[in-house]
């Protein structure tokens, strides 16, 4: 029962990690898409869609 709530407890705290890394890059995403010019954008999508 130790070993299942030490377990419990990582696996809570790795998510919490991963939520707020997760929101500084939504964050960075916005700013760079913001920065970016429209063709950038259109290029950048025409990559995506390609694979790469």
């Amino acid at each position: 029962d130790l070993v299942k709530s030490h377990l419990m407890y990582a696996v809570r705290e790795e998510i919490k990690e991963l939520i707020e890394r997760n929101s500084q890059l939504e964050q960075e995403n916005n700013l760079l898409k913001n920065l970016a010019s429209p063709e950038q954008l259109a290029q950048f999508q025409a990559q995506v869609q390609s694979g790469g």
